[in-house]
């Protein structure tokens, strides 16, 4: 029997992803319903197998290894394992620069914490 995990969103996260649906509906509506579904989608599929993921490479290479990464084309899902809980951490879009985008996260004070809801 597997063991079940609880995924929990953090205010980062919920944020990437207000941003990114806002983003796409301002051409299509409905393409961003399905960007939002397949995220979400993807995101609790993490339950059931969360150490699937990669170790997020630019991290890796830093000696960061507790972040893990999923892709749903072309958004990466940044998430940590605690315990029973995997945490949703960021969301990004792999074709920009993830460094600096973190870099810009932890600047602004909004690099990825435990505060989550679901």
């Amino acid at each position: 029997m597997s063991k079940t995990y609880k995924v929990q969103w953090t205010s980062n996260a919920k944020e990437d992803l207000l941003n990114i649906v806002d983003y796409i509906k301002q051409d299509s509506v409905e393409n961003a319903r399905k960007v939002y579904a397949q995220i979400r989608e993807k995101a609790h599929s993490s339950n059931f197998f969360p150490l699937r993921g990669r170790v997020v490479p630019e991290l890796q290479k830093e000696g960061i290894t507790i972040y893990r990464k999923l892709i749903t084309q072309p958004w990466r899902v940044m998430y940590k394992i605690e315990n029973d809980t995997v945490y949703i951490m960021a969301i990004f879009d792999s074709r920009q620069n993830v460094e600096e985008l973190l870099l810009q996260k932890l600047l602004k004070g909004h690099m990825p914490t435990n505060q989550s809801t679901q």
